[in-house]
């Protein structure tokens, strides 16, 4: 490509054409414009004269220039301009093109990716063979193949949350000869000394980095009553100011900044940090900080349940009354939990509604009724319930004879003295704890012993609750689950009274153990040893947090390691009684920006984007001829008149039909799309909340069905009753509201022929089935107002055996963002009967035409275009595990439209015999 003026052309010497535009001149200025016809009879006397001199008259100079302009314009656009075009690098080797591909390199790996697609094309038009590697890839394989090759590989190029891999042995296997282009993410790093060594070895070396600085953030830490932010940076010659936000759960479950402050970084200093008091509930709400307007891992810190403090409430029976009484300090307890909990007082009422991680009842006997049925609701949903006894427990009934549901066994009448002077024995020291314990490994110092206890009555489960028990095999502690949350029982006081465990430090690691406390540090490598920790969450490059899934186990002894990497991804990990977060920087880690050797030419990223002016100057060319045509007809004396009303006319008619044919190949564009690809498409309510939440709700549909089905549909449909074809679309979501118009009699019966001819519908009134579809319920009233003149069959709450219940999935619930369990679908023909053999009916004979419910099935299926869930569902696991349910119910909604009834054959009897246990 020749470069002119800053322009470039592609073929260069169709320029020569410039030189006959003098020539050009010359001739045109030789013709004369078309003479004036006008219609005079005293001109039939002049004929058969002749003129001795002849005169021509001359074509307009202003004509004439742009006559010769708009050759120029044509010639110029079949060379191929191109401004800002991309200089050939000149070599004509192989070309090896490297990208740093860690975190640090996420911030902008748009502008990386642009860059590496211009060295490409570049190479591509000289001819080169490229190889791309990346370091952050573990098993480096690098190819010299055709830069084309690589175009089309590109999308396939990510940045990786963690370093570069210190191992890159692959260099050995690279050509002796050969040009690098370096993509740096602007890191010094002490490995990579052989790797360029190797590179400029071997030819030159060209390296892209961005001059701005690296931001990433350390672990947050508790210290003093408030949270330390820490951030630091791999530049120390500008000041610089950075916001850090707080991001969680707020109580509605929804993610949002819960709080923000700003950092300063002196103009000499790497790093910069600051203190965050907040409240301890809205403190134990943090998931993790982020840098704002940061887009990397480094710039996300994850919290864990190092930084977290868990709330405690402390209720003691009184020993004036027998009601309950809040006692302020319970000297021992509160002595092993302050330091790592934070207390939280007030009647027993409000302490529920305050909804603690813990509640600790010492020697509290009895409780109200409706405290009781609190208490239990509350431990159902999750609470840890830790009781102590004591002469009132002793004393009472509670969980005699009958177990009580706050209590983790049945008591003995009165209790056991094992020591002291109205005893004949010696005190009781504690056996070593079990392996299958929350309390195993926990040594058993020789000076704790117990004198009294309360007797546990023996029982077939007994020994399934008992984690800890005295060297004589009575029960010290015992624990059973309820619901989502425990009970736990210490068989004697919280005080020195009865034992001396609350005078040992044992006693505070037994309460760490049962996730009463939290410590304030991480685990050390002797006790990460042999551990598994399930990964839970992990972070993308660009510090976007994702769910963990399937991925196995990792050891404890690879995470004291604290080596972020393949093998251990940063994330947040889950033990047996605690999560660890693993960050790409921690408190250790210094960033220092890269040093380059003398020879070695460093560019930033930027690239100016060829931009092709061949269309450009063609278009201007085409435009100045349309001008010299009304010119000449201007000149002729043809521009008014009849003809030329009519010629308008003619031009006017053809513009009109040029707008309803591109009408019509819109219709057409849009028929094909619906055709060519399955669609998931959904009825316009014309509420656009609804009506956006609807397609998000699809679009997730649609990505769940391509990850997890050979179904691969493409983007959802928006369908328009009034105008738009139905017989395109195998399924129409229409979610009900209060005010959506009434369809038309022509509407209505395009949606009759689109349920007779195999169409679904699936009708939700998105209020839960609140009214049964009731007149109490406005969108129930909408429902029956759009339903009466549709051709519907007679309609049953989905059976059990429904083939919607096995499609896919097996399913016995179909939740959305509501958990109803009345869905309704068309009855099944009276003379249906189960087959012998077969765990379902014969139902085998089409697709229910509707399926009505209430469940907001699209809230529970939208997504963002990042594929981010939009709607919170529920809370805590609960709420995805709903989700999900929810994912599969749509799963087993298009597989049964797609499929029909296929599941009811026979052939299919073992498979799902064998899964459904039968």
């Amino acid at each position: 490509m020749m470069t002119l003026f800053g322009i470039g052309f592609a073929a260069p010497w169709l320029l020569l054409g410039l030189v006959a535009l003098p020539i050009l001149w010359l001739l045109l200025r030789a013709v004369p414009p078309a003479p004036v016809k006008r219609m005079f009879p005293g001109v039939a006397l002049l004929l058969g004269l002749n003129d001795d001199e002849q005169q021509t008259d001359t074509t307009p100079w202003w004509l004439l220039l742009l006559r010769t302009l708009a050759v120029a314009a044509l010639i110029t656009g079949f060379a191929g301009p191109v401004l800002n075009p991309n200089q050939d690098t000149g070599g004509d080797g192989p070309l090896l093109i490297v990208a740093d591909g860690s975190w640090a390199s996420a911030r902008d790996w748009t502008r990386r990716e642009d860059r590496i697609q211009t060295l490409l094309t570049e190479a591509a038009r000289e001819g080169r063979e490229v190889a791309l590697v990346s370091l952050t890839d573990p098993d480096v394989e690098p190819q010299f193949l055709s830069a084309d090759v690589w175009l089309t590989r590109l999308a396939g190029l990510s940045p990786q949350p963690w370093a570069p891999v210190a191992d890159q042995g692959w260099i050995e296997d690279l050509p002796d000869r050969y040009e690098t282009y370096w993509l740096s993410d602007g890191i010094a790093r002490m490995d990579r000394a052989e790797v360029l060594a190797r590179f400029q070895s071997a030819g030159t070396l060209t390296v892209f980095e961005n001059p701005s600085p690296v931001l990433a953030l350390a672990p947050a830490r508790f210290e003093d009553g408030a949270i330390v932010v820490r951030a630091v940076r791999n530049r120390t010659d500008v000041a610089q100011g950075i916001s850090v936000n707080a991001v969680g759960l707020d109580p509605a479950g929804i993610e949002r900044v819960l709080a923000a402050v700003d950092l300063e970084f002196d103009g000499d200093a790497s790093e910069a940090e600051t203190a965050l008091s907040l409240p301890a509930e809205l403190r134990n709400r943090i998931t993790r900080f982020e840098i704002a307007g940061q887009r990397s891992a480094g710039a996300v810190s994850l919290t864990d349940d190092t930084l977290k403090r868990r709330e405690i409430a402390l209720i003691a029976g009184g020993t004036d009354r027998e009601g309950l009484e809040l006692l302020s300090p319970l000297h021992y307890l509160e002595r092993a939990l302050i330091p790592t909990a934070d207390m939280i007082d007030g009647t027993l009422e409000d302490i529920l509604l305050a909804n603690p991680d813990v509640i600790v009842l010492a020697d509290v006997a009895t409780l109200s009724g409706l405290e009781a049925e609190q208490m239990e609701t509350w431990v159902e949903d999750g609470g840890l319930l830790l009781r102590f006894a004591g002469p009132r427990v002793a004393a009472s009934d509670v969980s005699r004879g009958v177990e009580d549901p706050l209590m983790p066994v049945r008591l003995r009448a009165g209790g056991r003295s094992v020591g002291g002077a109205m005893s004949w024995g010696e005190p009781k020291g504690l056996a070593p704890f079990a392996a299958d314990t929350p309390f195993a490994g926990l040594p058993v110092p020789s000076d704790v012993t117990v004198s009294s206890q309360v007797m546990a009555e023996p029982d077939p489960t007994l020994s399934d609750r008992v984690i800890a028990e005295l060297a004589d095999g009575t029960p010290l502690v015992t624990r059973k689950q309820v619901g989502a949350g425990q009970v736990v029982l210490f068989h004697v006081t919280a005080n020195a009274e009865w034992s001396t465990l609350p005078l040992s430090g044992l006693f505070v690691q037994m309460l760490e153990r049962l996730a009463v406390s939290t410590q304030s540090a991480r685990p050390e490598a002797e006790d990460l040893a042999g551990t598994i920790w399930a990964p839970d969450v992990v972070l993308s490059a660009f510090g976007v947090p994702e769910d963990a899934g399937t991925r196995a186990g990792v050891a404890g002894e690879i995470i004291a390691q604290g080596q972020v990497g393949p093998e251990l991804p940063a994330g947040l990990y889950a033990g047996e009684d605690r999560r660890l977060a693993v960050n790409v920087v921690d408190d250790d880690t210094v960033l220092e920006r890269t040093a380059w050797p003398e020879g070695v030419a460093v560019e930033g990223l930027g690239v100016t984007a060829e931009q092709p002016l061949k269309g450009l100057l063609l278009s201007a060319a085409m435009g100045m001829l349309m001008i010299d045509i009304l010119a000449s007809i201007w000149l002729s004396g043809r521009l008014f008149g009849p003809r030329a009303t009519a010629g308008l006319a003619i031009v006017g008619l053809a513009l009109a039909l040029t707008g309803e044919v591109q009408a019509q190949s819109e219709a057409d564009m849009r028929a094909i799309d619906a055709t060519s690809e399955a669609v998931l498409a959904h009825v316009v309510t014309g509420d656009s909340t609804v009506d956006e939440l609807a397609y998000a709700g699809l679009r997730g549909l649609s990505d769940t069905l391509f990850q997890r089905t050979s179904i691969e549909p493409s983007e959802p449909i928006s369908v328009n009753l009034e105008t738009d074809e139905l017989a395109f679309y195998p399924f129409l979501y229409w979610p009900v509201t209060p005010n959506q118009p009434t369809p038309s009699a022509e509407a209505y019966a395009k949606l009759n022929r689109y349920l007779r001819t195999g169409g679904m519908i699936l009708f939700d009134t998105r209020d839960a089935d609140t009214a049964r579809f009731g007149a109490s319920s406005p969108n129930g009233r909408k429902l029956q107002s759009l339903a009466s003149p549709l051709d519907i069959p007679a309609i049953e709450p989905i059976p059990s055996d429904h083939v919607l219940t096995r499609a896919f999935y097996l399913l016995q619930d179909f939740p959305g963002r509501h958990a109803s369990r009345d869905v309704w679908v068309e009855a099944a023909p009276p003379d249906a009967e189960q087959i012998e053999g077969m765990p379902f009916r014969n139902l085998n004979d089409g697709v229910t035409p509707v399926v009505i419910g209430g469940n907001d099935w699209a809230a529970a299926w939208a997504v963002d275009r990042f594929g981010a869930p939009m709607v919170p569902i529920g809370r805590g696991f609960a709420g995805e595990r709903q989700r999900e349910i929810a994912k599969r119910f749509g799963v087993n909604l298009i597989m049964h439209v797609l499929t029909g009834n296929y599941k009811s054959d026979q052939v299919h009897v073992p498979a799902l015999l064998d899964r459904l246990g039968q």
